[in-house]
């Protein structure tokens, strides 16, 4: 076997014969480390050819039966996953260190398990002891269901183990310790990272083998090991969120079977993830009364509504630069809503600091929260109370105007679910609307809005 010296890049896996300053592909400073690479052997090359092997059909031929989905027992993350899994997909999971990747790995195992499904867990960072006790920290009974537990991190071994169980589900804790024999570098590095991901994939698709990966994140927040990773699996979810909040965020950033905007929320309990049936009503329970720069909306996260409160807050800037600050919003968009109000309304918020945040860590990309923005900033500016009981949906132009937005329907059912009593919208979309039990308030103009939105 041939061994050989290169430097690899660690954040995008990029490979030269000798040291970089600066990756030419990634443009990461510091990032190449010196790896032993060892070419693998032809046996070990044909060995791995014939047991991938497959012939080509037509795609008129191919049977797609029914049942090729599976249901997970977890509805958020079935709604993630775009009504369950897939068979023979592979499904990485990221996050920070302790937001519960691990847990919710374990609860879905437990979960198929409990179905009659047969779960091989691979603990590669834990004993068979310590998972046992964590899998009953999280109510799993060992007397229920197929789930079968090994610590181990040698991919000849784990492959072993999948031919001889025949799992219909495995998972992968972590994929940063896996290592592969043939490859000559250190566990956790690029070309172990690759190379041991690409067999797992190849393994899954040629037996039908669903499985999950757990990869660790960098200080950046993306998946750590090569960029490739992400492009072989099939779906790609992330937490969000951090360990000093009781609530995760889980979003698909990719998904070949899916939609990708589909987010499942959990609340993270003592016995593991909890599911929240009604993320609006927990975003809103904290919502103070009687205070100026707090407006509710309503965005979409797929199919799914969220009612989210936009908090403003707006000072004197004391050195002569003022700030914007926005947490949840993105930043470039709040300066145009601040340059809209300063020109097409009149607010003179050249020298004040405005601060924006959305309540419950949510990050909004929806344009349909741009004129609560704006009337979160006016109403912290004047120190004038909203309209009550209310919700502002719609989108701001440039010129002021009040634009049309998708879904509407969806938004004011959730509205009305919480008890909401009017919503101030765009003119154009009221004409074949039909509410109940809230008031619809049109408007064509962000000045119109606002006189409606602020007391006097």
């Amino acid at each position: 076997m041939k061994t050989k010296t290169i430097f690899s890049c660690q954040t995008c896996g990029y490979q030269a014969p000798k040291w970089l300053g600066r990756c030419p592909d990634c443009n990461s400073w510091n990032t190449f480390v010196e790896e032993d690479y060892a070419l693998p052997s032809s046996g070990k090359q044909k060995e791995r050819t014939a047991l991938y092997k497959d012939e080509p059909v037509l795609l008129k031929d191919v049977e797609v039966k029914e049942g090729q989905r599976f249901k997970t027992g977890i509805s958020e993350l079935d709604r993630v996953l775009g009504s369950g899994i897939v068979k023979g997909s592979v499904i990485l999971i990221g996050g920070d260190p302790g937001v519960g990747k691990s847990t919710i790995a374990l609860q879905v195992s437990s979960q198929l398990a409990k179905q009659n499904h047969t779960v091989l867990y691979i603990s590669g960072e834990e004993s068979v002891h310590q998972t046992t006790l964590r899998a009953q920290r999280l109510g799993y009974e060992s007397k229920e269901g197929n789930l079968y537990i090994v610590n181990q991190t040698d991919l000849e071994l784990i492959t072993e183990y999948i031919k001889k169980i025949k799992p219909e589900v495995v998972i992968i804790d972590s994929i940063q310790v896996i290592f592969d024999p043939a490859v000559g570098s250190a566990a956790g590095s690029v070309a172990q990272v690759r190379e041991c991901s690409g067999m797992l994939t190849q393994l899954a698709k040629t037996t039908g083998t669903s499985m999950f990966i757990i990869g660790h994140v960098t200080k950046e927040g993306s998946i750590a090991g090569p960029r490739v990773l992400e492009h072989i699996v099939d779906t790609v979810l992330y937490f969000e969120g951090d360990r000093f909040s009781i609530y995760r965020i889980l979003r698909a950033t990719k998904n070949r079977f899916g939609s990708t905007n589909e987010i499942g929320v959990f609340e993270m309990c003592p016995a593991g993830l909890k599911e929240v049936k009604n993320p609006s009503e927990i975003f809103l329970s904290e919502r103070p009364k009687d205070v100026s720069g707090s407006v509710v909306t309503s965005i979409l996260e797929g199919s799914r509504p969220l009612l989210v409160e936009i908090q403003a807050l707006v000072s004197k800037a004391n050195f002569g630069y003022a700030l914007r600050r926005a947490q949840g919003f993105d930043y470039n968009r709040m300066n145009l809503l601040i340059a809209v109000l300063e020109k097409r309304i009149g607010l003179h918020l050249e020298t004040e600091d405005v601060f924006l945040n959305v309540a419950g860590g949510i990050k909004i990309e929806d344009p349909a929260a741009d004129l609560a923005v704006c009337v979160a900033a006016a109403s912290a500016f004047r120190e004038q109370l909203v309209l009550p009981e209310a919700v502002f949906l719609g989108e701001v132009g440039l010129a002021g105007e009040i634009r049309s937005i998708s879904q509407i329907a969806l938004r004011l059912n959730e509205a009305e679910k919480l008890g909401f009593k009017r919503c101030v919208l765009p003119r154009n979309i009221v004409k074949n609307l039909h509410a109940k039990d809230i008031e619809l308030i049109p408007v064509s103009s962000l000045k119109e809005a606002l006189e409606i939105a602020l007391k006097k």
